[in-house]
């Protein structure tokens, strides 16, 4: 896949370019469908698959204040979509002044001007540009006009629930982690490095490794079954997310168990894939209490963890 992280990178119009533009945030199985009937119309034109996007996401800066917490990072929404089988990547940087373009100068200067599309592939409920008018009818009109046609294409469903980047965001944030490969179209996973901490978890027999991580949505507090990749290795786990009450923090820390894992972690990157929640986070009444918890819980990861296997990337819909 080439990615173009601005615009004027495109030194010429691509060949019969389908596009689609979103923010994509997750990559989720209904992101993953659209980028699927693009492939489609490529091929059927000989052409190219383009997906547009921006960097940030433009909540990030149009509403700051809403605080909208991203599933996936930049680099691997990248890699999520390369893995969709796009041609072309194009990351638009995103500020005020573009935030002020309207709809139709981006379709003239950007999808067609630059890119040269023959077929927009657009999801339901999709708007952009300025006060969000770049909807539907304008994008049908504006294809009359510049000579490329528009597909809108319903909801993406498993027959119960809409996918959607919020409703991911939902489920992990309520720490349904089991309950969002259904929708994500796989494991919710963490990537982070670890650091030192309060060397608590030595103490107690379970030794835990710290994780610093610049991903932004959190599972809800508690303990979790993990996979954990560390380079080739993979590992089972224990993870828990929380202030850790019985020592009256208050910092958010995340750390994870290693089962059968000897050695030095620190330094390196760890990337945890959550496989189900065993319980909220609870406050003990001393440090015994809390071993016996944590002996009961690793013992339970072991059982869950033991036939389960990492769902990396899937689409049901294919």
């Amino acid at each position: 896949m080439v990615i173009f992280r601005s615009i004027s990178e495109i030194r010429e119009k691509l060949r019969h370019p389908a596009v689609t533009i979103g923010n994509f945030d997750g990559v989720h199985l209904g992101h993953r469908e659209i980028f699927r009937r693009v492939r489609e119309l490529a091929r059927a034109a000989g052409g190219v698959s383009v997906v547009v996007t921006f960097v940030p996401h433009p909540l990030k800066v149009v509403s700051p204040g809403i605080g909208v917490k991203l599933i996936t990072s930049p680099k691997e929404k990248e890699s999520l979509i390369e893995a969709s089988g796009i041609d072309f990547l194009l990351e638009i940087p995103f500020d005020a002044a573009f935030a002020s373009i309207s709809a139709s100068e981006f379709v003239e200067q950007v999808l067609v001007g630059a890119i040269g599309v023959e077929q927009l592939v657009i999801g339901y409920d999709y708007a952009f540009g300025r006060g969000r008018e770049g909807d539907v009818t304008l994008l049908r009109r504006l294809g009359k006009r510049f000579g490329y046609a528009v597909e809108l294409l319903p909801p993406i469903t498993n027959g119960a629930t809409v996918y959607s980047s919020t409703k991911v965001r939902n489920l992990v944030g309520e720490g349904d982690v089991k309950g969002v490969v259904a929708i994500l179209g796989r494991h919710y996973s963490l990537t982070g490095t670890v650091v030192h901490g309060k060397h608590r978890g030595l103490g107690l027999g379970f030794p835990t490794a710290n994780l610093d991580t610049e991903e932004e949505l959190f599972p809800a507090a508690g303990v979790y079954a993990v996979k954990a990749r560390v380079g080739a290795a993979l590992y089972d786990g224990a993870c828990n997310i929380g202030t850790n009450p019985t020592f009256e923090n208050d910092r958010l820390s995340l750390e994870v168990f290693l089962f059968d894992f000897a050695g030095d972690l620190y330094g390196q990157e760890i990337s945890l894939f959550f496989i189900d929640r065993l319980r909220g986070e609870q406050r003990f009444p001393d440090p015994e209490a809390l071993k016996a918890a944590i002996a009961a819980d690793v013992a339970r990861c072991r059982t869950i963890l033991k036939d389960a296997a990492i769902i990396e990337y899937h689409d049901d819909l294919e």
